[in-house]
């Protein structure tokens, strides 16, 4: 389909709360979410939402296989996810690095649960519901911070741990999201 233009932090529409999906499988739908992948794929990405591409709708889609931009991190099962619900499983929560395709060029470190299930429906319906931990939670948790009008500066708790990646990692290759 196409590739879209991601939206970069200060745009109006990162900061609302997104619809709900209310009907699945449609032209529509599959068109964008056919953007989504290829946007997502040609960037790089872990994972995009779609109000990441101006679209208010609730909606994300994941996976990690070989990353360049994540060399260390496990696998995370390609995922289509729309209306998620999340469910923390455990109130132990991890910091970790995190970059995004909205704000490209920074990284910080933000508090996540380690443990949490998430709830919804794939394109066509069909109900998902999956209990993860580790880097697939936080990627999980990061898309759906966007359909709530959430960008990850926003978690940050301590902004000596915010900046430019070029300056907090010199001589690595890091990238956003």
């Amino acid at each position: 389909m196409s590739i879209r233009t991601v939206l970069r932090m200060g745009d109006p529409c990162l900061l609302k709360v997104a619809d709900k999906v209310e009907k699945f499988n449609t032209p529509e739908l599959n068109m964008l979410i056919q953007d989504m992948h290829d946007t997502m794929e040609a960037e790089d990405g872990a994972g995009l939402a779609a109000p990441q591409i101006g679209v208010s709708l609730q909606v994300v889609i994941f996976g990690v296989k070989s990353n360049p931009r994540y060399p260390d991190a496990e696998e995370v099962p390609y995922t289509v996810l729309l209306n998620p619900v999340l469910t923390p499983l455990t109130q132990e929560v991890e910091q970790d690095w995190e970059g995004c395709l909205s704000v490209p060029g920074l990284r910080g470190m933000v508090p996540r649960f380690a443990r949490l299930r998430y709830r919804g429906f794939d394109q066509y319906g069909k109900p998902i519901d999956r209990s993860v931990g580790g880097f697939h939670a936080r990627v999980v948790q990061h898309e759906c911070d966007h359909l709530q009008g959430i960008l990850y500066p926003m978690r940050i708790t301590d902004f000596r741990l915010f900046g430019y990646t070029e300056v907090l990692f010199p001589g690595q290759a890091l990238m956003d999201e």
